[in-house]
């Protein structure tokens, strides 16, 4: 068949739009990336939530755990208390001491 108009417009067609569909699956696959992405550190944030909890659960038994977990948990207090009247006192812009006049 011999090229003609028509035939030539068609394939010009043709072109333009496995352009565009191209273009939208690309589109498409970048996005689907982005999601696939932001699920899978939605996923390892949950699962390592999950491992911090159950090293919490296995430390915790037995008598050993318990004396540990115990140990920790005051530990953890005392530190809290240690910086919370630090900062305190630094707020009130004295170091906490007593002053005599």
């Amino acid at each position: 068949m011999a090229p003609s108009i028509s035939s030539a417009v068609s394939e010009f067609v043709t072109a333009l739009t496995n352009i565009f569909a191209g273009l939208f699956n690309s589109l498409m696959a970048v996005f689907q990336a982005i999601l696939a992405f932001f699920m899978n550190i939605f996923g390892s944030a949950i699962q390592l939530f999950q491992s911090m909890l159950k090293l919490g659960i296995d430390m915790c038994q037995g008598v050993i755990g318990f004396v540990a977990a115990n140990f920790v948990a005051l530990a953890v207090l005392g530190g809290a208390y240690y910086w919370y009247t630090n900062s305190q006192g630094q707020r009130r812009g004295g170091t906490g001491k007593l002053r005599k006049n």
